[in-house]
């Protein structure tokens, strides 16, 4: 039985990069040596680090000014690194999910820290809109994909402050503009590899401001070579978890780039939608206008709550795997990711009608 993976992370990687890295397990760009093996040293590698950043600056036309990292660790480590390298005395938080409250723990161990807004209230299930980023905080940090909740940001914000975005479910779903932000980071492990290695997009005028002294592995400035093999290169990089990025990133242009992906990750996300608001047995727990292209949350209706097992069981037996809602929800997630295939959404939508037929 075919099986479709709508895992929340670690998640579907496209075939041309798995194919791809078993190849390079056994033989890495023909030395005989497989990639988990090879030393970060050797010019073939040089050549993945350099190709990988740049795939990253054309992908996301990323201008100069800005550094592109790969760092080892997930996305939680940079809710330290973060502040320990841009907060001053004050920093603003908007707080939309769990993994934004985390972030926001971590940074108080470097100053004060502003929630400007939250949507914990109702269970973070819509983006706050009205609220003010105060002018005097060293910088302003949103999560612009919440994966359990199934919300996303999907307009570049105007801040009149750095902003600084968590993008580590939403990066390279759809465009971007990166000039508007001051970094952006993420863990690989949704949308441009495997879990291991974390990427970070700073601009690198804002670095080495602070007062305070910094751990040399904390200070990004420490990460930033002379040209693009050196950078990332100040200890041993996550030589894998970056190979198969690379590969990943090749899959995207090949596609067609980030607006190609766009309209796929649109396409997909409208026909599940569609689906969950036509079907009596189903609602979307998340606001409509901020429902995530990316991570689809729904629940059973209230007069159909007891056949949430039994429609668990019935995807399951269909090839559904990883649908299952975070505890914090409940219910059904579907994580759709750049490498979710259209094939695997009209696999779930057409298990979510029959089972609908059957009731």
């Amino acid at each position: 039985m075919k099986k479709y993976n709508f895992n929340a992370g670690p998640c579907v990687l496209p075939k041309s990069a798995i194919e791809s890295a078993i190849e390079a397990i056994r033989d890495f760009d023909n030395t005989g040596i497989g990639i988990l093996e090879i030393s970060h040293r050797t010019p073939g590698w040089e050549r993945i680090m350099t190709e990988t950043e740049q795939l990253w600056r054309e992908l996301l036309n990323i201008p100069e000014e800005y550094a592109v990292l790969f760092l080892g660790g997930g996305a939680s480590t940079q809710f330290f690194y973060v502040p320990a390298n841009l907060l001053g005395k004050k920093a603003a938080y908007l707080q939309t999910g769990v993994w934004a409250k985390k972030a926001i723990k971590e940074a108080k161990f470097y100053g004060e820290v502003e929630v400007v807004a939250s949507s914990e209230d109702k269970n973070y299930t819509y983006i706050p809109k009205s609220y003010t980023i105060p002018t005097d905080a060293d910088y302003f940090h949103i999560t612009t994909n919440n994966t359990i909740y199934g919300t996303e940001i999907h307009e570049d914000i105007n801040s009149p402050i750095p902003l600084v975005a968590d993008m580590s479910s939403d990066i390279m779903s759809r465009p971007v503009d990166v000039s508007k932000y001051a970094l952006i980071y993420g863990g690989a492990q949704k949308n441009v590899g495997p879990a291991g290695v974390a990427f970070v997009i700073v601009r690198k005028d804002l670095l080495g401001k602070m007062d305070r002294k910094l751990q040399t592995m904390v200070d990004y400035r420490t990460h930033i070579g002379e040209t693009a093999k050196d950078n990332s290169m100040f200890n041993t990089p996550p030589v894998f978890s970056i190979f198969v990025m690379h590969e990943t990133l090749k899959w995207v242009k090949d596609l067609g780039g980030v607006e190609a992906m766009y309209k796929i990750n649109l396409q997909k996300a409208n026909l599940l939608y569609d689906e969950i608001d036509r079907n009596k047995m189903f609602v979307g727990t998340a606001v409509k206008e901020d429902r995530s292209i990316m991570n689809v949350c729904f629940v059973m209706a209230e007069e159909y709550k007891d056949k949430e097992a039994d429609f668990m069981n019935f995807a399951k037996e269909r090839g559904m795997v990883g649908i299952k809602g975070h505890r914090s929800v409940g219910g059904f997630r579907a994580s759709i990711y750049n490498a979710c295939p259209l094939e695997a959404v009209e696999a779930l939508v057409a298990c979510m009608k029959e089972f609908e037929k059957m009731n």
